[in-house]
């Protein structure tokens, strides 16, 4: 995959001819504050001594502390780091939230390592960057394949340091230990919200009962959304994960992704690391993530990693909207191929704008030491990705420009003014 630092710098390049924002705020928003790159050694379980690369990267604090998610992934490097960073910098600047972007993570494939092995890496990293972090400073949130367990034992080695419980430091933490209700949902249930407005806008005379759908990546984000969407009556024809996929015959109404699930969560529960979807169910045929690109599908969903749908087969793409609720989902050739092509594109810093708001209202619940009920915390979720998106129309309307360019320009505008107003105060 290409540097996906160069997607968002081609695209802050367009915003500032746009906008015109003075070149030192474009800098200011281009440049990390901090890079903080290390190895973490690990005694495994068969006594044999390995290190492993970990990565922090704070972008910007312009808006307040920095937040972002923390992943485990055998893909990761410091460009990837950095671009996700500044993502959750503009997508907290796009919700207008007081946080500014971080992102870190560890270069392993979780799937492999044991649970006394996972806790020791992640309570090694937490002391590596204990200097650095904190709920006033940076704010941990779970990413790709960490989970609230992970989020659990951070928290914990956090406080030790700290000499005081901080759960404040990291969000997405189990509900019975200062976690929201909601949570686990959350990033699906808004990607949903802004699908469903789009479709209301774009295609008022669709029936979602008779739209397809194909999902790539069966994670915590996709699972849920293709649970939600199966709820609703979407069709779902066909999902994948890293050991490929499985379809239906268009005929055939609908994959039931909470079928899959039990199956998934049956395998992690008695430590099988391998988990086939076309296995998981007695319908349909295996496909490979590529080939689920290709389906002829209303509606492409990227819930996997980074740079999928690329110069290379973005042409074979037949989707009539892409949900991406993986950051970076499409490359800028893709994006500008589909574009063309008159694909309806929801970016990543929008599509996924319910994850963050989630880890917001964890964090208020926190510092006010109160539990909101799940319907409240979707209710607050889907009110901020309205808001957000009929702003955006406003922007795509008077510019005539794509969603994702509109997300973009006015993620930049909310920074800008923070910027401009500080200056003001300080003068």
């Amino acid at each position: 995959m290409d540097n996906p630092l160069d997607d968002i710098y081609r695209y802050f390049n367009e915003v500032s001819r746009t906008l015109k924002v003075a070149p030192r705020i474009l800098q200011d928003i281009k440049t990390p504050n901090r890079i903080l790159q290390f190895a973490l050694p690990l005694k495994r379980d068969n006594g044999t001594i390995e290190t492993f690369p970990a990565f922090r990267v704070q972008h910007s604090n312009i808006l307040g502390p920095y937040i972002g998610g923390i992943r485990y992934s055998r893909d990761i490097d410091l460009n990837r780091v950095k671009a996700l960073a500044h993502l959750t910098t503009l997508e907290s600047a796009l919700m207008e939230l007081p946080f500014g972007g971080a992102k870190g993570g560890i270069k392993i494939d979780p799937r492999f390592f044991s649970k006394r092995e996972l806790e020791e890496l992640s309570r090694s990293y937490i002391k590596a960057v204990f200097n650095f972090i904190g709920p006033g400073y940076d704010i941990f949130m779970p990413g790709f394949q960490t989970s609230p367990l992970i989020m659990t034992w951070m928290l914990d080695e956090y406080s030790k340091l700290k000499g005081k419980f901080e759960p404040m430091s990291v969000m997405g933490k189990p509900v019975n230990i200062y976690g929201s209700k909601g949570r686990n949902i959350a990033t699906a249930y808004g990607g949903v919200v802004i699908l469903e407005k789009i479709l209301e806008d774009y295609f008022p005379s669709l029936d979602s009962r008779l739209l397809s759908v194909a999902i790539q990546g069966f994670g915590n984000i996709g699972a849920h959304l293709a649970s939600i969407l199966y709820k609703i009556g979407f069709r779902i024809i066909a999902l994948s994960n890293l050991q490929g996929g499985v379809r239906v015959d268009f005929r055939q109404r609908s994959l039931d992704p909470n079928e899959m699930w039990a199956v998934k969560q049956y395998k992690l529960e008695n430590h099988i690391h391998s988990f086939n979807l076309y296995e998981a169910t007695n319908r349909g045929r295996p496909i490979s993530n590529q080939e689920l690109i290709n389906e002829p599908v209303d509606i492409l969903v990227l819930a996997a990693s980074e740079g999928q749908v690329n110069k290379e087969n973005a042409a074979y793409v037949q989707a009539k909207i892409i949900l991406e609720m993986s950051y970076g989902g499409l490359t800028n050739e893709a994006d500008e191929i589909l574009s063309k092509k008159g694909v309806i594109i929801i970016p990543d810093i929008l599509a996924n704008g319910g994850g963050i708001m989630s880890s917001y209202l964890e964090w208020f619940q926190n510092r006010e030491d109160s539990y909101l009920p799940e319907s409240e915390v979707l209710l607050r979720i889907e009110k901020k990705m309205l808001e957000t998106y009929d702003q955006l129309r406003e922007v795509i309307v008077e510019r005539r420009i794509s969603l994702r360019q509109a997300a973009y320009i006015k993620a930049v505008e909310n920074i800008a003014r923070i910027v401009q107003s500080k200056q003001v105060m300080t003068h």
